[in-house]
């Protein structure tokens, strides 16, 4: 299998970096094939502009869609995009592993994703969900918050983790076609001992070893929904 890993924390020393590094041991070993995009190490720029597109099919008015569309066919995206496109296209797996910020993964990530799923190739028109360009790939978002477990549930001050994470897990990995897979969530993690640490990485290692057995997140279905993509009564 082909695993990207997609890393966005500023510090190499973090737990969230040790989450990272954890996979790529358990994975190398298992005889799995490693790609990392580490997007703080490589100042990946998360800006989306026009300086997207080399060769602009209109120059006077950006939409970037259509402009991610026409830079697509013509091969005029920016050289930074078509390589981490490439990678995508490559994987078997996608893995994200970041700290959840304001209840959201980081900006980076968030320019990460508006730069390199592109229209077209992504998703487009009716190509969503299990039509959508990534279909048959899998997705697993490994994340990292200060919050109490309690506070991130049913019940929790905050509300059900996965719900909050909604834009990410459906509203992009799943609206492209990948199977997501339930995500791994570390929890109060500033806040804990080492002893704690190393129970929780060792969780993580466990889970990396059984992904084939790990539940798929429910999405929409294209085929439950009529023409204007409204539930059929």
């Amino acid at each position: 299998m082909n695993v990207l890993i997609v890393h966005a924390h500023p510090e190499p020393e973090s737990f969230t970096s040790a989450l990272k590094k954890a996979a790529i041991d358990v994975l190398s070993a298992a005889g799995h094939n490693i790609e990392i995009t580490d997007l703080y190490a490589q100042h990946f720029n998360p800006v989306a502009s026009a300086a997207d597109f080399l060769v602009p099919q209109n120059a006077k008015y950006l939409v970037y869609a259509l402009e991610q569309r026409h830079g697509l066919d013509t091969g005029t995206l920016s050289l930074d995009i078509i390589k981490e496109i490439e990678k995508v296209r490559r994987c078997d797996l996608l893995l994200l592993t970041f700290p959840i910020y304001w209840f959201a993964a980081p900006a980076i990530l968030k320019g990460w994703i508006d730069r390199v799923f592109v229209s077209g190739a992504f998703y487009g028109g009716r190509r969503i969900y299990e039509h959508g360009g990534m279909k048959g790939k899998k997705a697993l978002v490994c994340a990292t918050l200060g919050g109490r477990k309690a506070m991130v549930c049913d019940g929790g001050i905050h509300g059900d983790l996965e719900m909050m994470l909604r834009p990410l897990l459906q509203g992009t990995l799943g609206y492209v076609g990948f199977d997501v897979l339930k995500p791994h969530f570390s929890y109060h993690v500033p806040y804990v001992s080492l002893q704690e640490r190393s129970v929780m990485l060792d969780q993580w290692r466990s889970e990396l070893t059984s992904l084939e057995q790990r539940p798929i997140l429910q999405m929409p279905k294209i085929g439950d929904f009529d023409s204007t993509l409204s539930r059929r009564l």
